[in-house]
């Protein structure tokens, strides 16, 4: 990022957007996770199918069925992580109102001690536990973030858990696509290969975009990650296939 461009994120109305959002966990984390694990999933059994010397139908039937039964419990897994979250921070919200009630000096000696640890003193911290105090809700929120460390917003379950399935579903199916074309069983294993090592790639690049980190270097790491989870497949069912015969 040039000069110019950072001077510009560092303006009045940019700085204030950026904080808006900064609580908010992004759903690349749950895309990112979806298409990862779909595309592992399906590939690593078109992997062994074909490595075990079982026919293209056997691979597209079970990565289709894998692909939906995976997809679906690896989104009803997400949804109750996250709902998980958001509910042990309701529980914690609930539960500094409920102190505030009850002990409001204590909860108050808890609020000065917070930001006397980041520096403040005197009667500027003063000031800022009188301002945050006269505010029941920016009083729970500053708990919330300051002692347990809970960010201000958080995603809803059900948004988290459809990108997931979503992802899941798009990265998943392409290496099975192939296997609807009428070619031979090498020809529709190394396509298959090739969309996998595409979409493998494609993932780790999107992914570099959000981290900030170098485009190439994130695209090989996540396409060494998922072609090495492929090749075990392969040589699982290839050395399977060996030591108790064709099926």
């Amino acid at each position: 990022m040039d000069e110019s461009n950072l001077k510009a994120e560092h303006q009045a109305a940019n700085i204030a957007r950026r904080l808006d959002q900064a609580a908010r966990r992004r759903p690349v984390a749950d895309a990112v996770l979806g298409a990862v694990d779909g595309c592992v999933t399906t590939f690593a059994i078109v992997s062994g199918s074909v490595g075990a010397g079982l026919p293209g139908s056997i691979a597209l039937i079970l990565g289709i069925a894998n692909l939906l039964a995976d997809g679906f419990s690896m989104a009803v897994s997400n949804y109750e992580a996250v709902k998980s979250d958001v509910d042990y921070q309701n529980h914690l919200e609930q539960l500094e109102r409920t102190h505030i009630e009850l002990v409001p000096a204590g909860e108050t000696e808890e609020i000065r001690q917070i930001f006397a640890r980041k520096g403040f003193n005197g009667e500027t911290l003063n000031k800022i536990v009188e301002t945050i105090t006269d505010d029941q809700d920016l009083w729970v929120k500053t708990m919330l973030r300051e002692e347990h460390g809970m960010a201000d917003r958080l995603v809803t379950p059900i948004n988290s858990a459809a990108t997931t399935f979503f992802s899941f579903l798009a990265a998943g199916f392409v290496p099975l696509a192939p296997f609807f074309v009428d070619l031979n069983l090498t020809s529709q294993f190394f396509l298959s290969t090739g969309l996998a090592g595409a979409v493998f790639f494609g993932i780790g690049m999107t992914k570099s975009l959000v981290i900030n980190k170098p485009m190439l270097g994130s695209g090989l790491a996540t396409l060494l990650t998922g072609g090495t989870a492929a090749g075990l497949a392969f040589l699982t069912g290839y050395l399977l296939r060996q030591t108790f015969g064709a099926i």
